[in-house]
């Protein structure tokens, strides 16, 4: 069992008690919640005539329904204006603070909370959400929920869980330029597959993970949970503190000295026992591309699309469902693959770095006929930076849609999906049948860079190419 590891660090300091059948109930320190799965939750204490027991600790947003090419209520979807009126009032009655629409904190709630600095070191952090796990790259251990986990922590702000094993993910190098974030988690999914995280909380460490901004660590805990992990996180270090520091409710002065103290002890002892250790070599990765219905069904941008015949047995099945319903045939190169749609945000590729990456490669540039390109900034706060460094321009001009805050085309719980067999370059993060808004839609998973490349080329794309330019 492991020892000496932040996560077991973080777990100690949040343990409340241990319960009967093997859990722990664990208090969570940050609760962030939205109107998709908090409804019922708040439905469900009402009828036992409950308060959320620390309201201070809930923290609201509106992100997967809102509309993102108009914004101003109410919304044309009747439903969507009754989801987003419920959490105003449920927020409203228990006293717990919403970052609302016109608020200039709204946004993806794995994007407006990071920037608001609640997510900070040590913390316990829990959300109706799968992709939670964004908030490790704090060295918080975070954790996605389901609606009635959503009603346990309003009601006691504790959650019943059991403790994870650990896995150090070390890597080692450098990526190459026009190696993102993006690509080397989803060469770690490839490595390991898409199951092979159960059971385990994923510790990312190594030189290649310490070299990441902030933000490219959040895209790689964010798909931590693609792996099949329940949650993922990184050591907190100084880009940690440096991207923290100053942020509205991080600690100020004195506290701050206090906070970094602390924050330092929680990392992983240099004599920390995990459970499992993996090695890989970052500067070895290329440009990775799914080509298939799951995360985990990536090649690198060289590579062709894998026969199934030679495919371990239990990996051939879906090999072969992938490539029907990709309608991409076995040993086909993934590069030159013809896309019809291009999106460039989500909770994993939303953050402004991201879209100034990919407006390095648009600019002079224009998207190719026939082609839907569009950006969905991650939160109101990236959205203004963007426009104060003239990003939006960049892509308006190439021909893209320039589009409001929210979680879009990534789950397509608004206006914005594929229509009919339509196939997508997307910087999302699930490859799903039919998870982009159409039954028949077709997803290729990539950084926002190689988006952006395809966009102009009409077609899976090398973006180190363009930036040889």
């Amino acid at each position: 069992m492991s020892s000496g590891t932040l996560y077991d660090k973080v777990w100690d300091l949040h343990r409340v008690r241990e319960l009967p059948g093997g859990s722990t109930q664990l208090f969570i320190g940050l609760h962030l919640i939205h109107e998709v799965t908090s409804p019922q939750a708040f439905s469900a204490i009402h009828e036992k005539n409950l308060r959320v027991k620390f309201p201070k600790l809930t923290v609201a947003t509106v992100d997967h329904i809102v509309p993102t090419s108009s914004q101003k209520r109410p919304f044309p979807d009747p439903l969507a204006e009754e989801m987003l009126t419920t959490l105003e009032k449920n927020c409203e009655s228990h006293g717990i603070t919403f970052h609302g629409i016109g608020s200039n904190s709204q946004g993806v709630v794995h994007v407006m909370a990071p920037e608001l600095g609640l997510t900070q070191p040590g913390m316990t952090v829990a959300c109706g959400d799968s992709h939670t796990s964004t908030h490790g790259a704090f060295g918080a251990i975070a954790f996605g929920i389901g609606t009635s986990q959503v009603r346990d922590v309003l009601a006691s702000q504790t959650l019943a869980i059991k403790k994870l094993k650990v896995r150090r993910i070390w890597v080692d190098g450098v990526l190459q330029k026009g190696v993102y974030a993006k690509d080397l988690i989803l060469h770690i999914i490839r490595h390991l597959g898409v199951k092979g995280g159960v059971g385990f909380a994923y510790e990312f460490a190594g030189p290649a993970i310490e070299k990441l901004s902030m933000e490219e660590r959040m895209t790689i805990c964010n798909m931590a949970i693609e792996g099949g992990a329940r949650c993922g996180y990184i050591n907190p270090d100084e880009t940690t503190f440096t991207y923290l520091k100053g942020k509205e409710y991080s600690p100020k002065d004195q506290a701050w000295d206090k906070a970094i103290h602390w924050w330092k002890s929680l990392a992983s002892d240099l004599k920390a026992k995990y459970d499992d250790e993996i090695q890989l070599d970052g500067s070895s990765i290329e440009p990775t591309v799914t080509w298939g219905i799951t995360p985990g069904q990536g090649i690198s941008i060289k590579e062709k699309i894998p026969n199934p015949e030679l495919l371990p047995q239990n990996e051939q099945q879906i090999a072969i469902d992938a490539c029907k319903y990709m309608n991409l045939e076995p040993e086909q190169p993934i590069e030159g693959t013809s896309i019809d749609v291009c999106f460039i945000g989500s909770c994993t590729n939303g953050r402004f770095s991201d879209l100034q990456e990919a407006s390095k490669i648009v600019k002079g540039h224009t998207v190719a006929t026939g082609i839907r390109a569009f950006v969905v900034p991650g939160s109101q706060k990236v959205a203004q930076e963007a426009k104060q460094k003239g990003i939006d321009k960049i892509f308006i001009q190439a021909g893209f849609e320039w589009r409001e805050p929210g979680c879009s085309m990534c789950l397509a719980m608004n206006p914005d999906k594929l229509e009919g067999r339509q196939i997508s370059a997307s910087s999302s993060n699930r490859n799903f049948k039919g998870r982009q808004g159409s039954a028949n839609g077709r997803t290729l998973l990539m950084s926002p860079a190689m988006v952006a490349a395809a966009a102009i080329n009409g077609k899976v794309t090398d973006v180190r190419k363009l930036l040889q330019e």
